[in-house]
């Protein structure tokens, strides 16, 4: 396993990402944001800024968090906006010679919500036509059990992946997720379905009232299933995603020096947890 982590939530200057990598021993990182903005989403110039600091650090990038078919979708919106994310994070990816990228399925319009059937023909035409840039990139998307279509249950991630059917279009398995947005589900059922198709990992965890807690403190399941993927042969990427001092997609930023600490203790437990 390859330890990672998302790491906006360690604080938004790219400089503070980078040491607690550093801090950590850890080779990647995953990046979203680097003072609040996305790094699919930002200028050339700013882009230049943080490819350049990342580059002098020595650090790798494992995945780009981008916001495709994210929670601030809806499958009703323009499709044009992801399509033209994806092309300008390709190149972008290339220059950092990471092959993944992260995205969701597009929550349902809340004031004029598709039936069910036709938002799942939606999503999947729309994630084929991601999946042949994606091909023809020579990267992989990597979709994240979460916002959308395809966050809705074990089943819909399954058969999201065998309808794009392409080496190129994996699912990323959000352990703490299945407790957030699939509420009375059990986690072990849920990553069992999903397992086969798994190319990437997201630690959360979270307890009975839905409160982050720290890796394997929570009701997630987390150190059952890593180390069952472990013992399966899993040498990809295990990227965390804490949030508990900050929730960053949702602009709560917290206390910058608890933050880091947070983010540090973190990845500690997670590697506690694996005896490493």
């Amino acid at each position: 396993m390859k330890f990672s982590g998302i790491s906006d939530e360690a604080g938004q200057p790219i400089e503070i990402q980078i040491k607690a990598h550093k801090e950590l021993g850890w080779e990647y990182m995953e990046l979203r944001n680097v003072d609040k903005e996305n790094l699919t989403m930002m200028s050339d110039e700013k882009f230049e800024y943080v490819y350049r600091k990342v580059q002098e650090s020595g650090l790798k990038v494992s995945c780009f968090a981008s916001c495709i078919a994210n929670w601030a979708t809806k499958i009703s919106g323009d499709f044009k906006k992801d399509y033209e994310e994806l092309k300008r994070a390709i190149p972008r990816m290339k220059r950092f010679d990471t092959k993944y990228i992260r995205v969701m399925s597009w929550p349902n319009d809340p004031d004029n919500p598709y039936e069910e059937e036709k938002w799942a023909e939606e999503v999947i035409r729309r994630m084929k036509e991601l999946t042949k840039m994606a091909e023809d990139g020579g990267i992989i998307i990597v979709h994240e059990n979460c916002s959308g279509w395809g966050g809705l249950s074990a089943e819909n991630m399954v058969k999201l992946v065998k309808e794009v059917n392409s080496p190129n279009f994996k699912l990323l398995y959000d352990i703490g997720n299945v407790l957030h947005y699939n509420k009375g589900t059990d986690p072990w059922d849920f990553y069992m379905k999903v397992k086969p198709y798994i190319e990437y990992v997201h630690v959360k965890d979270f307890d009975k009232e839905g409160k982050a807690t720290f890796p394997g403190e929570g009701e997630a399941k987390v150190k059952d299933i890593l180390l069952d993927l472990k013992k399966s042969g899993y040498d990809g990427f295990v990227s965390i995603e804490p949030h508990i001092a900050s929730v960053v997609h949702e602009g709560k930023v917290g206390d910058p020096e608890v933050t880091y600490n947070t983010y540090i203790k973190y990845g500690e437990k997670l590697m506690s947890l694996l005896n490493l």
